[in-house]
């Protein structure tokens, strides 16, 4: 149960004694790592965490959500960023995408659409909710507004109860969030201090709402603890995670700066957000950074597909398969083969789906594209853990083998002061 790399498709595009020759900068990069001595370092606490979370605090969260799933239609949860990209990757990664059934999770703070927020209170309405507010500081300005209105709708619709049916995630100590909590009497975990928003889905930010929607937790944490162990190696040769690191960077540094996630599972649509903000934030500084773009085939082949194949050669696609058949379904005989699919009669479509990647990965190649692949045996809880840790591991060697500080996002915050100063935020005037 890991995610290897498939070396087929980019054997042509980079030699062997190319990583041979990062081999001493991954070892002192590994170091820098799990000595926890580089930039950003007090931000590192992910690294250990499937193996080191206590369970006191893993069967509180499961208790909370048991608690959520007995009295509510619908939980709301009140985030942006790593506060919500985690848990919508892997809500739409393992359940099913129609009629999952259950309590509905769904997200807010995400956005400042007011259509948003009004279509999102038409759709509650006359149902049970609860919310789940996440925010280390709790005055981002995305949820804080959202955390605004629904409480006040809550209030409206529950009262004196309506403390019953929030839970805050957020420091333990400070912040207008954790005060609040404290005040009106919330049910509440932590976001760990150590351990920075893209990095936080398997923690409380990400376990909880998960649990509510049904997603095995104790499996996901399992398999990221595998992944832990598996890719703790420090040789780059044997650690699939620290490889498609350099891979990224000696493409990057051929002047393939944009790199395309592709899977022919429409499932991984959430992966590929939640992976675009873990390294595009982590790595975009200091005018370094491939910049991450994503598809889904083969759906995106009959609207990208013709620049994948002829645009301009500055970017390479990493493509990610579920190996095992887990579905098996065949395409039927028909009499008239009106469609002329007959040939195809008796194979699954995971077989035809399998087919179809790997022709597209030999056209790309062929066309001047490299190819990363990416192999998970299984689509289930375990392996999204396993693929969830293995993209934190090679985010941060990445960045690490860039020389920027993974953990941080100095960049962001400048849109911020534009717009406080725009709104007229007490303090911001120009």
């Amino acid at each position: 149960m890991t995610v290897k790399i498939n070396t087929k498709f980019i054997q042509e595009f980079v030699e062997t004694n190319e990583l041979a020759a990062l081999e001493d900068f991954v070892a002192a990069s590994h170091k820098k790592i799990h000595d926890k001595t580089g930039a950003g370092a007090e931000y590192l606490g992910w690294l250990d965490w499937p193996s080191k979370m206590e369970e006191a605090e893993l069967s509180r969260l499961e208790e909370a959500a048991e608690k959520v799933k007995s009295d509510t239609d619908v939980l709301i949860v009140i985030g942006i960023g790593g506060s919500y990209l985690g848990t919508k990757a892997v809500q739409d990664l393992l359940l099913p995408a129609f009629g999952a059934g259950g309590t509905e999770v769904i997200f807010a703070g995400h956005n400042i659409s007011g259509r948003y927020l009004e279509e999102l209170l038409s759709h509650i309405e006359g149902k049970k909710v609860a919310l789940n507010v996440i925010s280390k500081s709790g005055t981002t300005t995305e949820p804080a507004i959202a955390f605004r209105i629904l409480r006040k709708w809550m209030v409206d619709a529950y009262g004196e109860e309506a403390a019953n049916r929030i839970i805050v995630t957020t420091d333990e100590k400070e912040g207008a969030l954790r005060k609040a909590a404290d005040k009106a009497g919330y049910t509440s975990f932590v976001i760990p201090g150590d351990i920075g928003g893209r990095y936080s889905v398997l923690t409380s930010v990400g376990l909880l709402p998960l649990a509510v929607a049904g997603v095995d937790i104790r499996s996901l944490l399992e398999g990221a603890a595998l992944a832990e162990s598996t890719l703790a190696n420090p040789a780059l040769m044997e650690n699939d995670a620290y490889l498609y690191a350099a891979y990224r960077q000696i493409l990057n540094s051929r002047g393939y700066s944009v790199e395309v996630m592709a899977s022919f599972e429409p499932a991984m649509a959430g992966i590929n957000e939640w992976w675009k903000q873990l390294f595009g934030e982590s790595e975009g500084k200091q005018g370094k950074g491939v910049f991450p773009a994503s598809v889904i085939y083969s759906t995106d082949l009959h609207s990208m597909g013709q620049y994948l194949q002829d645009g301009r050669r500055m970017l390479f696609e990493t493509m990610v398969s579920f190996t095992e058949d887990q579905n098996q379904t065949e395409i039927p005989f028909d009499e008239e083969d009106g469609d002329g699919l007959n040939y195809l009669v008796e194979k699954s479509l995971h077989e035809v789906n399998q087919t179809a990647m790997e022709a597209t990965a030999l056209a790309h190649a062929e066309g001047g594209v490299p190819i990363l692949s990416l192999e998970v045996p299984k689509l289930d809880a375990q392996h999204a853990g396993y693929l969830l840790y293995f993209f934190m591991k090679a985010c941060a060697m990445s960045a690490y083998l860039s020389g920027v500080n993974p953990f941080d996002q100095p960049g962001v915050e400048q849109y911020k002061q534009n717009m406080f100063e725009l709104l007229g935020k007490p303090g911001y005037e120009k």
